[in-house]
């Protein structure tokens, strides 16, 4: 909409510069609040011991793969990426894997060109 009613037009137009920036800065703020949700859940579903710190017990792969994570063929492009994060870290949830076993696990869920 153009500012002070003048016709579209004549509205100042906004440079390709500024566009880039308040993308990137949209996006930074998308993954930095979607990072602090998932830390959330983590603090709050997992059992605590007697002593209030998180006591999570060591999964099996097995395990891990019962929670039928999704697999990451490479090709899917950022969004694609960021689903594959997302669906894993509830995996981990799901299986409670612990910090020590992510890597190894989610790694098995890379196939075709995500491998290379």
């Amino acid at each position: 909409m153009a500012p002070s009613g003048l016709p579209n037009s004549l509205a100042p137009a906004m440079p390709q510069a500024a566009i880039r920036k308040l993308f990137a800065d949209s996006v930074a703020a998308a993954l930095e609040a979607q990072a602090a949700t998932m830390a959330n859940i983590n603090n709050t579903t997992r059992n605590t011991g007697q002593s209030g710190t998180p006591v999570a017990r060591k999964c099996r792969y097995k395990e891990f793969m019962s929670c039928q994570p999704f697999n990451f063929k490479g090709t899917e492009g950022a969004v694609g990426l960021i689903r594959w994060f997302e669906q894993t870290e509830l995996v981990f949830l799901r299986s409670n894997c612990t910090e020590d076993c992510k890597v190894k696990f989610a790694t098995g869920t890379l196939i075709d060109e995500a491998l290379s």
